[in-house]
């Protein structure tokens, strides 16, 4: 005080300072003496103290709002909110108060959102609490006990006055031992939309019913006419089963006003279960799949829900477009799978259906473009791409949420759904707190959003891809209650997207630079695009050599397809198993065509022929297969005349055929063979089989002793055969003589005498002589005697040859 007196710009004297100084310390005295006296407090009583404020106060009880009805009350309702009560805290809670409370107006849908983010904030106004006629009173709250409340309040008695959404909060109130005093501990805040009357222009809204699951039908088939399908698993049927979660959005769906989006492998997968499948099990084990009631009648479920409804059809397996975009259109053939799999879509969703699906609109994960993804999208004959109005943002200044139409060029339309709307029923619905929370949530930015303006808007909603069951029940009980109030009104996604646009609204497409990192780090690598250009490769060398191409091309195509699918997000290591599984099954079917390995093979000639053996294992035929057989050393061995030569194969399913080639042989040596199987447009088929020729030259040496022994042989056969035939002339002679000599002996031939006119006897085998043969004439002297002598009857000499 003394220095506060003393004039600015001047300084105390020294008496002043003095007295200052003396005075100040007189007044320390005793406080000082204060605090020597006060007892000491540990740090750990301190702690326990706070952690008994804070066990007992704000907070320490959990209120949960489990049911709210009427969603959105009218002027003569009767609102009855209901839930429980959990005491957390160590404390008993004693004089408790259950009371419901109403706070002002919600002017903003950020506003909307921030009361359902901090739903549980003790801390903040509420607001003022309804008559305490209302309210419910508990003598105590035991620590860890929950209690039931049910609060039913006229609407009269809430006070609300224009429309719009109310903030409408639980609060209990009681007191502790620690505080003994009157205390909000515990609130829950939920959202009352207050609409009694019809507006003049009603919000079109379409809410897309997405029918998807994850990739459960490999690649692989039975060998049967039937090709019966395998499935990685049997989780399909615990979907599709009673209470199953693709059972209840067939069920839930079939009462509502939405947009159904299929994708056509599901209706595949559960089409091909209705007849006969097998499981993958444990290795290459299989097992009789017995789900084939529940896939018909869940078929049959599915084209009663659909039918007069609006069916979008994905392309077949849901491939991911922001993967393929970003990691996948460096590598030749990617975009090619995504048009085929919108190519079949047709052939697929309307033999089963019996409805024939719009296919002109693509799907990316979570609404997420970039320049790149629409690009992709539009590839493949999409002309139409469903956003998300959190990627794809306002860039004016917009009062008002725009249509979801925009045209963005090149004859393509954004679709963009309303984020606010389209993220409500994510998290967990199985709490009964957290599904009414996001019922009343949904149908406060529905009617928010209707209030913004009196312009006519096409609004879309687009959940999540694949809700669970109790995310579905959410979903289905606030659609109802939505298309059930008169602020909406319910409409196509066709007629959305071909709405006329805003003009304020933005039409530029996001740059690549704000696609959400945590959605590209679940991306497919550019790894697993490569994988499936390869096994795509090797599928077309295999189908040209098939008799039947369709029971290889359909299975594997498709699961090419679903290789690609959205469903692999964050799990990137299961899809690497998937793809290389349907790899492996393909290089086994090829490994059934092959050439079976020769050993060494000898040839002891100029010239041979050299069989090669090729195996068809497969069910079906092979053809337009073409063997080559090479030789590395032309010189010593030629094939066909040449270095090689070429015979087309055709091989019958489970036969081997073997094909013969003419080879010949210039030098002794060994010559390395090397067969290998072609397809008809020149491509390498299989592995070659490689063996050797070991070449044994005839030399002219070798040639001469040859041809000498054969011209010895010849002469010896000569010689033998002049012999017989001088040997049977003689006998000839020899016979003739004794005939005339008769049994006297010989005649003199001096003396003139008559031939005795007695014949001789007869021999046995002789021919009897006719009258007047020669035999009758007498011997002439001029006739020459026989060139041997009479036969000896005796054995012939040493080395004379007797002939037989």
């Amino acid at each position: 005080m003394a220095e506060a007196a003393d004039f600015q710009g001047t300084h105390p004297s020294p008496a002043r300072r003095w007295l200052r100084r003396t005075g100040t310390l007189f007044a320390g005295v005793p406080l000082l003496t204060g605090l020597l006296q006060w007892p000491a407090v540990s740090p750990a009583a301190a702690t326990a103290g706070s952690s008994v404020q804070a066990a007992s106060g704000a907070g320490s009880v959990s209120v949960s709002v489990n049911s709210l009805t009427p969603g959105v009350p009218g002027e003569d309702d009767t609102v009855t909110v209901s839930g429980t009560v959990t005491n957390k805290g160590k404390q008993a809670v004693t004089d408790a108060h259950v009371g419901l409370r109403v706070g002002p107006l919600l002017n903003t849908r950020s506003g909307i959102d921030s009361v359902a983010r901090n739903s549980d904030d003790a801390q903040s106004v509420i607001g003022s609490e309804v008559d305490d006629k209302y309210a419910q009173e508990y003598a105590e709250l035991m620590p860890g006990v929950s209690q039931r409340f049910s609060i039913s309040v006229p609407v009269d008695e809430l006070s609300l006055g224009e429309n719009g959404v109310y903030q409408v909060a639980v609060a209990l109130s009681g007191q502790t031992a620690a505080q003994p005093w009157k205390q909000t501990l515990g609130v829950r805040r939920t959202l009352l939309p207050w609409q009694p009357d019809a507006v003049g222009t009603k919000t079109s809204t379409t809410f897309l019913w997405p029918l998807i699951s994850t990739v459960h039908t490999t690649a692989e088939t039975g060998s049967n006419e039937q090709q019966t399908p395998v499935l990685r698993d049997d989780d399909l049927a615990k979907e599709i089963a009673p209470g199953g979660r693709l059972d209840r959005m067939v069920a839930l769906g079939k009462s509502l006003d939405i947009t159904w989006v299929i994708d056509p492998d599901l209706l595949a997968s559960v089409d091909a279960m209705a007849e006969s499948y097998q499981v993958q099990g444990p290795g290459d084990t299989t097992t009789a799949g017995g789900h084939q009631a529940a896939a018909k009648r869940w078929l049959a479920n599915v084209q009663s829900a659909v039918k007069g409804k609006e069916v979008v059809a994905l392309p077949f397996g849901d491939p991911d477009l922001a993967s393929l975009a970003h990691n996948g259109t460096s590598v030749t053939g990617s975009l090619s799978h995504l048009k085929e799999a919108t190519d079949v879509v047709v052939n697929t969703v309307e033999p089963i259906l019996h409805v024939k699906p719009t296919t002109d609109f693509a799907w990316p994960v979570n609404g997420a473009v970039d320049p790149s993804i629409v690009k992709v999208a539009t590839s493949a004959g999409a002309d139409k791409v469903i956003a998300r109005s959190d990627t794809f943002r306002e860039t004016g200044d917009l009062s008002y949420t725009p249509s979801a139409a925009r045209p963005i060029g090149g004859g393509t339309t954004a679709v963009v759904a309303d984020a606010q709307l389209s993220t409500v029923f994510q998290g967990d619905m199985t709490r009964a707190s957290t599904s009414t929370l996001a019922v009343q949530r949904f149908l406060a930015q529905s009617l928010a959003l209707g209030l913004q303006t009196s312009r006519q808007r096409s609004v879309v909603v687009a959940p999540q891809r694949t809700p669970t069951a109790s995310q579905a029940q959410t979903m289905a009980e606030a659609l109802k209650a939505v298309q059930d109030e008169n602020w909406s009104e319910s409409e196509d996604l066709a007629a959305a997207a071909k709405a006329e646009p805003d003009p304020a609204a933005t039409t530029e497409v996001p740059a690549a630079s704000s696609y959400p990192s945590s959605l590209r780090k679940q991306e497919l690598p550019r790894s697993a695009f490569e994988q499936i250009a390869r096994t795509q490769d090797k599928l077309d060398t295999f189908k040209v050599i098939l008799s039947d191409p369709s029971r290889v091309v359909t299975p594997f195509g498709r699961a090419l397809n679903r290789g690609m699918s959205v469903s692999w997000r964050g799990r990137i290591a299961e899809a690497a198993t998937y793809r290389s599984g349907v790899e492996a099954y393909l290089d086994e079917l090829l490994d059934q065509v092959k050439l079976i390995d020769k050993s060494e093979t000898k040839l002891s000639g100029r010239s041979a022929t050299i069989p090669v053996t090729v195996q068809n294992n497969l069910v079906q035929g092979v053809e337009n297969l073409t063997l080559r057989l090479t030789s590395t050393n032309p010189t010593r061995l030629e094939i066909g005349g040449d270095a090689y030569e070429e015979q087309p194969v055709t091989v019958s399913g489970g036969h081997s055929q073997s094909v013969k080639f003419t080879t010949s042989a210039n030098a002794n040596g060994r010559a390395t063979v090397i067969a290998q199987l072609y397809t008809q447009d020149g491509q390498k088929y299989g592995e070659p089989v490689t063996f050797d020729v070991k070449v044994t030259e005839i030399t002219a040496t070798v040639m001469l002793v040859i041809g000498g022994g054969v011209l010895l042989l010849v002469l010896a056969g000569f010689r033998m055969y002049t012999q017989r035939k001088r040997a049977a002339a003689r006998e000839a002679q020899e016979q003739n003589r004794v005939e005339d000599e008769g049994p006297d002996g010989p005649q003199n031939p001096d003396t003139p005498a008559e031939r005795p006119t007695k014949k001789p006897e007869n021999g046995p085998g002789t021919k009897e002589p006719e009258a007047g043969s020669e035999t009758d004439a007498p011997e002439q002297p001029s006739d020459p005697a026989p060139d041997t002598a009479p036969g000896n009857a005796g054995p012939s000499g040493t080395g004379e040859r007797v002939d037989r």
